[in-house]
């Protein structure tokens, strides 16, 4: 028997939802040749680089930045950079000839760093050649000091300063709509993104983001849900035509109460690409995470 391979240490990284006024969310298209996660659509977000990065907030708001020209940050003299500077700067950071905190110091910007809610903490399984360790946040627009499009299928600043090599697109859209466009094969999103899609979408009603709607999504942040560290695991003895199972924390089958589910159907196109997934969680994310999930603090 083969000795079994050590499971590669999962990269620190950061992957930012942002809401606008009218309860849509910010979804980033990976170019379809991409070697990680291609053809998905996924929120902004990259790996921590001790290089730009103090913390994985600066993390997913330098790569938000990068991926589609919207910053959060607030210029101390009141004047932010226009377009032309932001994609000149965008370029530079993204090419690594400029350091996102010299651009920053620059223009006497400060990241909006207290507008990032946590919301939840995904670790890529050990069977998967690419691991990363992602803490996922949330945050406003009309909350968050902000230069970049705003609301609709605005696409004037989409990211092209390696020629689409990571990023084809950036759009928001409303999480109920791209559940649809989840169901109707128009566009795939990976579990963790999907889980927050549908967790986003079970509170963000209609097209105006209400103060009450803000603070569910910061009831969740600050309370279990946002501490959640969830670690996907396949479960075979479930599989069946062509869909995986995929277990989280509380699942029945990961020390849960018997028919607790908390786990998502998957079907894999290859390691890091789905063509399907369907959620299954049967608890209130409110008031039942404690009985599923002892939490902890998420840490590098």
């Amino acid at each position: 028997m083969a000795p079994q391979k050590t499971p590669e240490v999962p990269r620190p990284s950061a992957s930012l939802i942002v809401v606008n006024s009218r309860n849509e969310i910010l979804l980033v298209h990976r170019n379809p040749k991409s070697s990680a996660f291609a053809g998905m659509h996924v929120f902004p977000g990259g790996n921590f680089d001790v290089k730009q990065d103090e913390d994985l907030v600066q993390t997913a708001i330098r790569e938000t930045f990068e991926e589609t020209g919207l910053l959060l940050a607030e210029a101390s003299d009141g004047k932010r950079p226009n377009d032309q500077e932001l994609d000149k700067a965008r370029d530079a950071v993204h090419a690594q000839k400029l350091l996102f905190r010299d651009f920053l110091a620059q223009h006497r910007l400060a990241l909006d760093r207290d507008a990032l809610l946590p919301f939840t903490q995904w670790v890529t399984p050990p069977n998967v050649p690419r691991r990363f360790q992602t803490q996922f946040y949330v945050t406003f627009l009309d909350s968050a000091p902000a230069s970049g499009f705003a609301a609709g299928d605005k696409v004037e600043r989409i990211p092209t300063p390696d020629g689409g090599q990571e990023v084809v697109a950036a759009r928001f859209v409303h999480p109920a709509a791209a559940l649809r466009e989840c169901a109707a094969r128009q566009i795939a999103l990976m579990p963790p993104q999907f889980y927050l899609v549908t967790t986003l979408a079970a509170v963000l009603h209609g097209d105006a983001c209400t103060a009450a709607q803000r603070e569910k999504v910061r009831e969740l942040s600050q309370g279990p849900f946002g501490r959640l560290v969830i670690n996907p695991r396949p479960l075979p003895s479930a599989a069946h035509d062509g869909w995986s199972v995929l277990t989280y924390e509380g699942d029945e089958s990961r020390g849960g109460a018997k028919g607790r589910l908390h786990r998502s159907l998957v079907k894999f196109v290859k390691p890091g690409v789905v063509s399907e997934v369907v959620l299954q969680r049967n608890f209130d994310v409110f008031t039942e995470i404690e009985e599923v999930h002892p939490h902890g603090e998420a840490k590098l």
